[in-house]
């Protein structure tokens, strides 16, 4: 029989936070109370394939640290693989060049907050909003070729075609790579790894990842969950690490706001970080009851492999997923979206609005296969995590959307079509907080709910709503890619 587990009720205000036993301030489902579902375990027989799973073998076994770390006694396995089994490979990243636009909120401490903290009073009016697409001085003559940032982060990184990492923005934690936590306002070099190419990078909350061409990984920021999997968790790493993963080079990185999510080039996923709602998909959301009848939670503090994906039938039957091989992967602010070899797409972590597309709002600890995108002709090509909604575009070519952009509408609880979108050929999207921006053919279309800060490409003052998709007008500008920060957005046009 399943363990159970007593439902635990939330109370969200009217901003769709709220607090949990523990009084830590997490996301909420919406303006209601909502009874949690009771979370059984799920089959003993699956608990075993993934106690089986789990791990690599020549794995190194490493005490977890007792206060602040975890349970006292438990261990984490270090990923190690024999060096004359790994694969020997070189990332490319995108092949587009050109320059950087921005448009949006540039005062990255009020960014997602209703005043700036009393340590940043110095920056309280520095920073405006961008109505239109500007460029950075410091970029002149400087060729990028992607942009980061993320639905959740106040900052900012951009590689250029050499492979050179550059950040900005928020650095609280020192999730800008400077080895300092002072702000900065234009993008920087991070000279710490100025000698490495870098292929791809990935944001949270309050920290960076960063992948090499040759499939390693470099973490730094805020590590308090230990989200940057170092094997520790403290609260600030203001220089670029290595992570604790002697595994298959890395190909894929993403990150939620306080967790992380790497892929080595065999297919394997990998997870680290908070567990608070499952989002790591280890069956288990890591709450235990600490001093003081406190809630904290188990985090994982190194690299941990996702063992198990399942599926559930229309009698609630639960059944394993097998020879899942994972291509692509994105985090929303709790919730992880993964799309395998067959086109199939699985989801878990906070089901909050729906954003899991199980047209339930239960919170699910290990992967889930949307049923949507399991038949023939109907798998997904892509796949796009917000803050709270999800987005998939089909082999055919068309955009799905699922969960919510704005929070105080109705929910969308299972994949849906964007209307407005049908025969635009979509090459990228990105989303901010609760805005969204698509490169569809040779346009750039963006929407999102009131009120916004420029990030929608309005050429006007004040703020504006946009429910449907409009086209933005730029003139004789191509847009090949775009990333959007919490209150901005990002674009690499080609001239």
């Amino acid at each position: 029989m399943p363990r159970r587990k007593a439902p635990v009720w939330e109370a969200s205000s009217g901003n769709g936070t709220a607090r949990s036993a523990g009084g830590r301030k997490r996301p909420g489902p919406g303006p209601r109370k909502r009874g949690r579902p009771e979370r059984g375990d799920g089959p003993r027989e699956l608990l075993l394939a993934a106690a089986e799973l789990d791990g690599t073998p020549g794995g190194k076994r490493a005490a977890r640290p007792g206060p602040g770390g975890g349970r006292a006694g438990g261990q984490a396995v270090i990923i190690s693989e024999p060096e004359h089994s790994k694969e020997r490979i070189k990332l490319e990243g995108s092949k587009c060049k050109g320059q950087l636009l921005i448009f949006g909120a540039t005062n990255w401490d009020l960014i997602g907050r209703k005043e700036v903290p009393k340590q940043q009073v110095a920056y309280r009016n520095l920073g405006q909003n961008l109505w239109g697409p500007h460029r950075y001085g410091c970029l002149s003559g400087i060729q990028v070729r992607s942009v980061v940032s993320g639905p959740c982060a106040a900052h900012s990184l951009l590689i250029t075609t050499e492979g050179r990492l550059w950040s900005w923005g928020r650095n609280e934690k020192g999730q800008l790579g400077h080895g300092d936590t002072k702000r900065v306002e234009a993008p920087k070099l991070i000279e710490v790894l100025s000698n490495e190419v870098i292929a791809s990078a990935a944001c949270g909350r309050n920290h960076t990842l960063a992948l090499t061409e040759s499939g390693s990984v470099f973490a730094f920021g805020e590590n308090k969950m230990g989200q940057l999997g170092l094997g520790n968790q403290t609260d600030a790493v203001p220089s670029p690490t290595q992570i604790m993963y002697n595994g298959q080079p890395i190909t894929k990185m993403a990150c939620g706001a306080e967790f992380s999510m790497i892929m080595d080039c065999k297919g394997n996923l990998y997870s680290f970080g908070c567990p608070e709602y499952g989002q790591l998909g280890h069956n288990s959301d890591g709450k235990f009851i600490a001093r003081a009848q406190r809630i904290e939670y188990d985090c994982e503090l190194v690299p941990r492999r996702v063992a198990i994906f399942i599926e559930k039938t229309k009698d609630g039957q639960i059944l394993p997923v097998p020879n899942v091989v994972v291509r692509d992967v994105a985090c929303g602010a709790n919730h992880t979206l993964v799309l395998d070899s067959q086109k199939r797409v699985f989801s878990w972590g906070f089901g909050g609005y729906g954003r899991l597309g199980h047209a339930e709002q239960k919170d699910e600890m290990v992967p889930r296969l949307v049923k949507l995108f399991d038949f023939p002709g109907r798998g997904a090509a892509q796949i796009y995590a917000g803050y709270t909604c999800s987005f998939a575009v089909s082999e055919t070519g068309g955009l799905f959307f699922w969960g919510a952009t704005n929070t105080s509408r109705e929910s969308t609880m299972y994949p849906k079509a964007v209307q407005d979108l049908c025969g635009w050929k979509i090459r990228s999207l990105a989303c901010g907080k609760s805005s969204i921006i698509v490169a569809a053919d040779e346009s750039t279309i963006s929407w999102g709910p009131s009120p916004t800060f420029g990030e929608l490409v309005r050429r006007q003052l004040g703020t504006c709503t946009e429910t449907l998709a409009r086209l933005v007008q730029y003139q004789r500008r191509k847009i090949e890619g775009k990333e959007m920060g919490g209150k901005n957005s990002f674009a690499r046009g080609l001239l």
